[in-house]
């Protein structure tokens, strides 16, 4: 009686697969025998029933059920699902020939572009980047670099006081500068450059920001002179504007050098001849620099009889606005349609 349960069980399994196409109706077979009240999970119910002499003879015979039912069931599981797959791939095959979807590119931001070139640059040359706050103190920003109060180039620097007049927006990055000398306590060379955001209080136009970018270079060092300042500035020139690049040193006066220059390049839009980007001269400023003023060393606690060096600057959405061929500093400040920036003359470096 047993055994006539398992063998028509069997004999159904010979075809309960026919015309099996999906994967619903698979598993509706499935769960019809294999289920919880499955055909072929309950014979396990009929074991007790069964005389102990037979009991293994008829789980076997069950256990080949399972094994029989699973080989069918994972083979045509396999057939239809790549059936499936198949059916897929005619419908949703490609046409290569078809042209493709432009899509519309940006691109890398110009101020980090001229900002990552120098850093690269003057880090070969043995400088360390070190950056500073943005909320300065006076004594930082201008006290130390001989600007006392009362001093008439504070007048050039426009500044937003925060608090009184202790407390101020940096209108410069010579805070970082003046911070690293104090803590080198006299005793140690320099060399250092300092990125970063700077205040003043300037009407915004096409050449003027009220928030624009400093970097701004600081080496001490022992017999330094000015030869080393222009070997420098030589190097930033080619290195931004290409190998073709003549420098000049023009006289100057900053209150926190002595000597003090302006930094200028031969035009690279007409190589010398003059045209109207460096308006007829034939020379573009790019920067101002100097040796480092005694009284600054003396302030900072450097013995200017035995230590010198010299300081640059460069504002770096000037250098970017002749490196790219911009003529309005608020390009970089303003959001654009990134298809604007197509419009943009971007020499490669």
């Amino acid at each position: 009686m047993h055994n006539d349960k398992i063998n028509s069980v069997k004999k159904e399994l010979e075809n309960v697969f026919d015309g099996v196409n999906t994967l619903e109706k698979l598993e509706q077979i499935k769960v019809e025998y294999m289920g919880k009240n499955g055909k072929i999970t309950t014979l396990n119910s009929l074991i007790r029933e069964i005389p102990n002499e037979e009991k293994k003879e008829f789980g076997m015979q069950v256990n080949e059920l399972k094994d029989l039912f699973n080989t069918k069931y994972t083979q045509i599981k396999e057939e239809i699902e790549e059936a499936e797959i198949n059916e897929k791939l005619n419908k949703e095959a490609i046409d290569v020939t078809l042209p493709g979807t432009e899509i519309p590119r940006g691109s890398a931001n110009m101020i980090e572009r001229v900002i990552e070139t120098l850093e690269e640059l003057l880090m070969s040359m043995g400088y360390d980047v070190v950056e500073g706050p943005e909320v300065e103190k006076d004594l930082y920003n201008f006290e130390l670099l001989n600007l006392p109060k009362g001093h008439p180039a504070r007048d050039a620097q426009d500044t937003f006081y925060i608090k009184g007049e202790e407390y101020l927006l940096r209108s410069q990055t010579s805070p970082v500068q003046v911070r690293t000398m104090l803590e080198a306590k006299g005793e140690k060379p320099i060399r250092i450059i300092c990125p970063g955001k700077t205040y003043r209080r300037d009407e915004d136009d096409a050449t003027h920001s009220h928030e624009f970018t400093q970097m701004e270079g600081l080496l001490i060092d022992k017999n330094i002179t000015l030869g080393d300042l222009k070997g420098t500035f030589e190097e930033i020139a080619k290195k931004l504007f290409g190998e073709g690049r003549e420098t000049r040193f023009r006289p100057s006066y900053y209150p926190f050098t002595e000597p003090s220059v302006e930094m200028d390049i031969s035009c690279f839009n007409c190589n010398g001849k003059g045209c109207n980007i460096c308006k007829g001269t034939g020379w573009i400023t790019v920067g101002g620099a100097g040796m480092v003023n005694p009284i600054v060393l003396k302030n900072c606690g450097y013995d200017s009889e035995k230590w010198n060096g010299f300081a640059f600057g460069f504002g770096i959405e000037r250098l970017a606005m002749l490196k790219y061929g911009v003529n309005d500093i608020r390009v970089f400040y303003l959001n654009h349609d990134i298809r604007s920036l197509k419009e943009l003359n971007r020499r490669e470096y």
